[in-house]
């Protein structure tokens, strides 16, 4: 991962974030043309302003997961529609960039399920009950900040 700066010292890129991962799966959602790890890299410079590796990108679940199903949906073949204006062709962009969108959170949330399967067998097997589980979070003592500064 290698940010721009402005002496010549390549330095280490920073750690991707939420926000920023977010970004890239978007950016895939609404990918066209052929997908390959350094040209979604290429693509991300001006996005996020640092240049990333394959590896960085690879090593975080939801943007693997993102370009898999991006590429396979790409290679799929699909019929190419007719296109007539310009508004037929941004309305085409948008339902395959809300179809790839939806295909991809289906899958996240599938993930998630499982996981949440695991977690669910696994306080079973410790015999935390439903009740314990469920149970609120403490109450934030707020004032408690105030008192102290007095």
């Amino acid at each position: 991962m290698r940010c721009p700066t402005k002496n010549s010292a390549v330095r280490r890129g920073k750690n991707l974030t939420d926000d920023a991962i977010e970004q890239i799966v978007r950016i895939l959602d609404a990918w066209n043309g052929k997908l390959t790890w350094e040209r979604l890299i290429d693509a991300l410079v001006p996005r996020l302003h640092c240049r990333y590796t394959r590896q960085a990108l690879f090593k975080h679940e939801r943007i693997r997961a993102a370009y898999g199903l991006r590429k396979g949906s790409l290679g799929s073949g699909k019929v190419a529609v007719r296109r007539g204006s310009w508004q037929a062709d941004e309305a085409v962009a948008r339902i395959a960039r809300l179809e790839a969108e939806n295909q991809r959170l289906e899958a996240e949330n599938e993930r998630l399920l499982e996981q949440f399967v695991v977690w669910a067998y696994n306080a079973h097997s410790r015999g935390l009950s439903k009740e314990f589980l469920s149970a609120p979070l403490p109450r934030v003592n707020r004032n408690q900040t105030l008192t102290a500064a007095k």
